[in-house]
Parts: structure tokens; sequence; C-alpha cells
């Protein structure tokens, strides 16, 4: 079974997105902002096979999660979603919120693959 980081400050969102990973058979690591990601992130680096992270939270943004991450474990894989299109430019997978289940799993099982 695979394990997702997912980072989404939303509250609603968070708990809709890990429920949806859940039922899919991943392991989901929910954290409400960026430091708390991080801290996840480093406490179970090894076992983490995809950061999911929205790209703008307070405090640490989605791609200061990544580049810490990243620094420790350079072969993790990152999904960047946003209601915001920079997220496009940031040189990984994007999906633009709002998106639909099916694009959301349709994704990460490819990213896992």
């Amino acid at each position: 079974m695979a394990t997702i980081l997912l980072a989404e400050d939303e509250d609603a969102l968070r708990g809709l997105l890990a429920g949806l990973l859940r039922r899919h058979g991943y392991n989901v690591l929910a954290a409400r902002d960026g430091r708390e990601a991080v801290e996840i992130g480093r406490d179970n680096l090894d076992s983490i096979d995809l950061l999911i992270t929205d790209v703008r939270m307070p405090g640490i943004d989605g791609p200061g999660v990544a580049r810490e991450l990243l620094s420790a474990r350079p072969a993790l894989k990152v999904l960047y979603i946003s209601g915001y299109a920079e997220g496009r430019v940031l040189g990984g997978p994007f999906l633009q919120k709002p998106f639909s289940p099916a694009e959301l799993s349709a994704l990460v099982r490819d990213l896992l693959k």
C-alpha cells in the first residue's frame, strides 16, 4: 500500500481528499499546513511515496514543502494542487482546483506506477 503525504490548509477539502485517497487503498498522512507537512514528512520520509501539496499555504508554501523533502529524498514524487494557475509553472505534475475525484485518482495512480 502506497503512502501519501497530503498538505492542504482547507480543512473540508483536506478531509474530502484524504477520504477519497483512503477509499482507493492509500495510506494518507494529512497535514493542515506546510510546517506540519515538513514535520510529518521528515518523521516518515522513508515510507512516503507521494507528496500532494497545495501551492499556497500559510507559513511554508507547497513548493517550500517539496524543496525541504526533496532535499532529503530526491526520488520523492510531488503533485501540486491549487486554485491558482501559477502551479502550472512549478515544473511538476499539477491539478487545477476544482478537479474531479476521477482526475485525482487517475493522476495519483499514474504517478505511483
